[in-house]
């Protein structure tokens, strides 16, 4: 089974790598195509989908929820395929490819911000950030191994393509001693905050009023560190990418890191409302529930 799926992925890859020379509206196209097939082929992904935003936006209709679904998977598709810029495209290409908002790299690349912990959601265009990104600044940030390993190797080689950033392979514990030498180094952390990684280490605060078992490690990271904080969303355009961030955060982080998870959760819900179609509603964000409370994806 595993040669098998090792076959397609080797067949997927180089589709994707096809298209590094089409136009974006060929490549939007195609997406089109992905996202109707992925819609219909795997109904447990759609689910997933229209279930978390009935949790979110319960004041929506149900065919907006719907529209916002079908989007979505079209916004996941497309990142998909624009991997074709981004791992084969040359600096210039990619650079051209996704844009930063005027004073953005300046903020990040500062050496005067450092330590720095660069909060980057789980928006479609968070690959694209990520890569655009070490054309302008060496980081760090964690990585989840793939378990097949062609796709795995792709992924990886991909996110090493400029400027070298420091991986970590996500463990079992959460073991950020990696990550803190990397950061009293001078290299900013680059992180996904909004995953649900099951109970252990975990804190429930509301994501949409919804508890949700969140990690507080950007408020215990940035107290343990003395870093500074600010939250990056990247804009998925017809042409690319526009990234966003937000300006140095104020009083962050305090004494309590479940207010500071909290607020973490506050602001991506605002990039959210202003985005709704571009988050990934397909990971399921309420997996793991408080004690005794039901599962939500039955």
């Amino acid at each position: 089974m595993q040669s098998v799926l090792n076959f397609f992925t080797h067949i997927w890859l180089a589709v994707v790598d096809m298209m590094a020379t089409w136009s974006p509206s060929s490549r939007a196209k195609a997406a089109k195509v992905v996202a109707w097939l992925f819609w219909h082929v795997v109904p447990k992904r759609r689910k997933v989908a229209l279930t978390n935003l009935r949790l979110c936006f319960p004041d929506w209709s149900e065919e907006k929820r719907e529209q916002v679904a079908k989007q979505c998977f079209f916004r996941l598709a497309r990142a998909a395929l624009d991997h074709s810029v981004l791992w084969k495209g040359s600096a210039e290409a990619v650079r051209d490819f996704v844009r930063f908002d005027e004073g953005v790299i300046e903020r990040i690349t500062s050496e005067e911000n450092r330590p720095l912990i660069v909060i980057a959601p789980h928006f479609a265009g968070l690959d694209a950030s990520g890569i655009a990104l070490n054309l302008y600044v060496r980081g760090v940030s964690l990585y989840q191994r793939q378990t097949n390993p062609v796709w795995d190797k792709a992924a990886y080689d991909g996110r090493k393509r400029f400027s070298d950033p420091i991986l970590i392979a996500k463990g079992t514990h959460h073991d950020l001693r990696p990550v803190i030498r990397a950061m009293r180094e001078g290299f900013p952390f680059y992180y996904l905050p909004d995953m649900d990684h099951g109970r252990r280490n975990c804190i429930f605060v509301p994501f949409f009023g919804i508890p949700a078992a969140t990690l507080p490690m950007a408020s215990r990271l940035a107290k343990l560190t003395k870093a500074k904080v600010l939250m990056l969303v990247a804009e998925m355009t017809e042409n690319g990418y526009q990234v966003h961030a937000s300006e140095l955060w104020e009083n962050f982080p305090t004494d309590d890191y479940e207010a500071d998870t909290l607020r973490v959760t506050q602001e991506l819900e605002g990039w959210i409302k202003q985005f709704p179609d571009q988050y990934m509603w397909t990971h399921r964000r309420f997996k793991t529930r408080p004690e005794g409370e039901p599962s939500l994806y039955q």
